[in-house]
């Protein structure tokens, strides 16, 4: 008995635990999904109770938010294409993407959103606010341009296919394909997303 209450005591703050939970569940989203994904299954990963998995985050919806944490901020996205030139920011956003997802465990946690968001539609919603209201909204809004929330959501599609085809579909040869070889190829749809003149915007005198 005492030995069971020893274990349920050892409380939420010990170290390592949360990122215990927090590594299984970005492995278990980005294997089988958001919906296949389930509690237990991730505390087991994890050694844990499940019981911990709901203290830390609440939910699983909770959990799967946690685990979109971007790799690169949208300062720092920002900060770099205003470093470049205005006319240079589609290329730069598309660099600071690519370059952050490159790394192994960036990557798994970017093929947990796609693969979740291709299933589940409350993860298809959290990664679209994530990547039109947290990422490229407050971009297209500080460049004061018109029609900011479609320029934000052209350049969310763009990003969002390119990625599943690169590392969920795996389509040859952009799967393989170099950054620099990609900077060159969508960066100027970028930015023409970006700063581009649309049909509606020709009115002005």
């Amino acid at each position: 008995m005492s030995a069971a209450r020893g274990r349920t005591g050892r409380r939420p703050g010990e170290s390592g635990t949360r990122e215990a939970i927090l590594a299984a569940a970005t492995v278990a989203f980005a294997e089988v999904g958001y919906d296949r994904a389930t509690i237990r299954g991730i505390a087991t990963a994890a050694k844990v109770d499940p019981a911990l998995v709901l203290h830390y985050f609440g939910s699983k919806e909770g959990l799967f938010e946690a685990a979109l944490e971007l790799p690169v901020s949208p300062r720092l996205i920002f900060e770099r294409g205003v470093v470049a030139g205005p006319d240079q920011l589609g290329a730069t956003i598309v660099r600071t993407f690519l370059e952050a997802w490159e790394p192994p465990d960036s990557r798994v946690r970017l093929m947990a959103m796609l693969r979740s968001a291709m299933t589940n539609d409350t993860a298809m919603a959290m990664i679209r606010d994530l990547l039109v209201r947290e990422v490229f909204g407050p971009i297209t809004q500080s460049l004061g341009v018109p029609n900011a929330p479609l320029r934000a959501t052209l350049v969310g599609s763009q990003f969002v296919g390119l990625a599943i085809m690169r590392f969920i579909g795996r389509l040859e040869p952009l799967a393989s394909a170099s950054i620099d070889d990609l900077v060159i190829a969508i960066g100027p749809t970028v930015q023409r997303y970006l700063t581009g003149q649309f049909g509606d915007e020709t009115q002005e005198a």
